[in-house]
């Protein structure tokens, strides 16, 4: 409903902005309508997942109310990050916002930002200033969502290689 409002606020107020690839103007643009399909979809889809996250780990109730906390505080870090890049940018200060989306890969070396909370926080946070499509596209297993997994797990992999062989001598 809310994606909705924007919209139609959008419409009314001088028309329902569109994002050019790669910020070209000869380039195909993308336009915020797109957002009145994608974020209700999107959010079902995370939340089914997240939900499905929650169920398959239900072995205890402690651990249930831990995984809990912690796919708030990915949701919360998540929305907190994309409202802050799109603050950023908003106001003029491209640079930071640029320097913050680089950190983004920075980040997922040490936290698992692949997670269906932080990609629907990320999504939330930069809609009012981006739309829904174009965070959507940044944040999905092409490009964060991928290199987070990627740098998580051979991180891990090479922090075990190194106490398999720390150990051993």
């Amino acid at each position: 409903m809310a994606i909705w409002s924007v919209l139609v606020w959008n419409y009314y107020h001088g028309g329902v902005p569109r994002h050019h690839i790669l910020h070209r103007e000869d380039l195909p643009a993308i336009s915020n309508w797109w957002g009145d399909l994608l974020l209700p979809l999107l959010t079902w889809l995370l939340l089914y997942r997240i939900q499905n996250r929650l169920m398959r780990d239900n072995i205890e109730k402690s651990k249930v109310s831990k995984l809990r906390r912690i796919i708030l505080y990915g949701f919360a870090s998540a929305l907190f990050f994309g409202i802050l890049l799109s603050v950023f940018f908003t106001f003029g200060y491209s640079n930071i916002s640029g320097y913050m989306f680089i950190a983004l890969f920075i980040l997922a070396l040490f936290f698992p930002i692949y997670r269906a909370e932080c990609l629907l926080g990320f999504v939330i946070g930069m809609t009012l200033t981006f739309g829904a499509v174009l965070p959507t596209a940044f944040g999905t297993p092409g490009s964060i969502g991928r290199c987070s997994t990627i740098s998580i797990c051979s991180t891990r992999y090479i922090i075990r290689w190194i106490k398999f062989w720390t150990h051993t001598i």
